[in-house]
């Protein structure tokens, strides 16, 4: 069925950025836009089914989300523990929308992708008896956490990963690229991309790598909040990109926040937020609120370590009650030598904004983190269009469902990577000649940037109404009409005003609160809602919906 319209101001986005003619080209087998886990991950299979592989990631190699991921990789490692049991907590977090087939292919396949890493060379902690350290986190109802260098495990995998790319001659590596747009052939399948790197030539000058297949591997649209985790490059390129190739995207409306941001008392308000793991509760720490009471307890079973979006509502709803900007992560109690053992990037960042969490309780707020939704693949990575793949958290295989379990994120992207080149293995055909791309064409003004990261926190963050959801798409459409010459700034304001917009009309549609989308005028799940919104572009360049059951 169609889903209900929402009654906010219409956005118009482009079919393509504007951009100049590619200046020049190169030619690959399999271009793969991005370089955290997933591309990187995504590159190596390739490399071992042959094929020749170009990496383009927008800023440095390890510039991405990966090397911030402080948890780990959730993985059914212990001979106690199931793939039965990490499904039902991977179900339980997703409220009814996960995907059973997508589910039970990571939870199967995991723990053979884990050792694999290892294998690249990733060392993650081990007990005295050389077995690895397992720890548990939110959702989780077993120790099944893998970890490095106690909350250092993405820039260990990073790390690795990027080692095991730097011996790969036939990896050819593109720093400093901003993806803009899909080129295709006459037949609609993906035949490569169009970029712009950065800093060399003109501001907006553009080549082009031709590719027998794309894998998009860009990570995640947190930039789109004022507060997030996500690194400055994490614009939703890959998001905008499908959408104007004509890709189907989905489940835009669950934006996972996570509970316990370090809260830096509104300064650098727009920048990365340090985030305070999840480890730290399943360590024992706890949240309490500005009088010293532990507000979790009794709220559910799991007291702190319940799904996020559990924690983060409870945290915004002491908030509101208590009219403060935060609460508290408590882990004095763990001692010094557990935290600076454990935590050492956590207790690093906390001294360097002032706070001694040895002696001090850690203010934390929830902030942007993490999309479980985003453009739709089936259980071989692939996407709507031929020959364009998505991994990692750019793309929404269905394991998620409305919210994420904690650590799985890292185990997904080492899942459905691999998956993608096993495809590619079976059937890549020859490189074909990309036609013109036909549609509207233009650049949102870079200046309404903060202004847009600002709205969409006031109006669309943890807290959304139907009122506050009209009230921010019809700002979002208006900040949209803002034209500017063709620019890297420019292109990224578009993806951003893209993304933002797309996700307002799935929010705004849907008329329940479920998992990490919390609607406070339909405070309750609602069994009609158990499917998912599917946006594509129209040819107006009108978000278009439709609503499909869940499998």
């Amino acid at each position: 069925m169609t889903a209900p319209a929402a009654a906010v101001r219409q956005l118009t986005v482009p079919h393509r950025l504007a951009a100049s003619d590619p200046g020049w080209t190169d030619e690959t087998d399999v271009c793969v836009i991005g370089s955290g886990v997933a591309g990187l991950t995504a590159a190596l299979h390739a490399r071992q089914a042959g094929l020749r592989v170009t990496v383009v990631t927008k800023e440095r190699i390890d510039d991405g989300s990966t090397r911030w991921a402080q948890g780990g990789i959730a993985a059914v490692l212990d001979p106690h523990d199931t793939p039965a049991a990490h499904a039902e907590d991977t179900h339980i977090a997703g409220v009814g929308l996960c995907d059973p087939a997508a589910v039970d292919v990571l939870v199967t396949e995991g723990p053979a992708r884990v050792r694999e890493l290892i294998r690249f060379g990733a060392e993650f902690d081990r007990n005295d008896d050389g077995s690895l350290a397992l720890t548990r986190e939110g959702g989780h109802h077993a120790n099944r956490i893998v970890h490095a260098g106690g909350d250092a495990s993405g820039a260990e995998v990073q790390r690795a990963l990027h080692a095991a790319v730097r011996r790969d001659p036939w990896i050819k590596l593109v720093e400093h690229a901003l993806v803009l747009d899909l080129l295709t052939d006459r037949t609609g399948r993906a035949a490569g991309v169009t970029l712009h790197v950065l800093d060399e030539g003109s501001s907006d000058g553009v080549g082009a790598i031709l590719a027998r297949a794309v894998v998009l591997a860009t990570g995640g649209m947190g930039q789109v909040f004022a507060a997030t985790t996500n690194p400055v490059v994490s614009t939703g390129d890959g998001v905008g990109l499908a959408l104007r190739a004509g890709a189907a995207v989905t489940d835009l409306e669950f934006l996972q926040f996570h509970p316990t941001s370090l809260y830096l008392g509104g300064r650098d308000e727009l920048a990365q937020q340090p985030l305070v793991s999840e480890a730290l509760r399943g360590e024992g720490g706890y949240l309490v609120d500005a009088a010293g009471n532990r507000f979790m307890l009794g709220r559910h079973e799991l007291a702190e370590l319940a799904p996020r979006d559990v924690v983060a509502k409870n945290i915004v709803r002491t908030m509101l009650a208590q009219q403060v900007e935060h609460v508290f992560l408590d882990a004095r109690h763990l001692g010094r030598e557990m935290l600076e053992r454990r935590f050492p990037t956590i207790t690093a960042l906390c001294r360097q904004a002032g706070i001694d969490p040895v002696t001090d309780p850690i203010p934390v707020a929830p902030a942007a983190h993490y999309a479980p939704g985003g453009v739709r693949t089936d259980l071989s990575g692939r996407t709507s269009v031929p020959g364009l793949y998505a991994c990692g958290e750019v793309a929404c295989t269905g394991v998620h469902g409305a919210n994420r379990l904690a650590s799985n994120s890292l185990l997904e992207a080492l899942v459905f990577s691999a998956r993608i080149c096993a495809d590619l293995a079976r059937d890549l055909p020859p490189q074909a000649d990309p036609v013109a791309t036909e549609g509207t064409a233009w650049a949102v003004d870079p200046s309404v940037r903060e202004r847009l990261q600002k709205t969409m926190s006031r109006g669309a963050g943890v807290l959304r109404s139907g009122d506050s959801l009209a009230a921010t798409a019809a700002e979002v459409a208006e900040l949209a009409e803002a034209r500017a010459p063709a620019s890297a700034p420019a292109w990224e304001a578009t993806n951003l005003v893209t993304v933002a917009g797309t996700l307002l009309a799935a929010a705004s549609s849907r008329r329940e609160t479920r998992g990490c989308h919390w609607r406070e005028d339909f405070a309750d799940a609602d069994p009609a809602w158990l499917g998912h919104l599917v946006a594509t572009i129209g040819p107006g360049g009108q978000i278009a919906q439709t609503f499909e059951e869940s499998r």
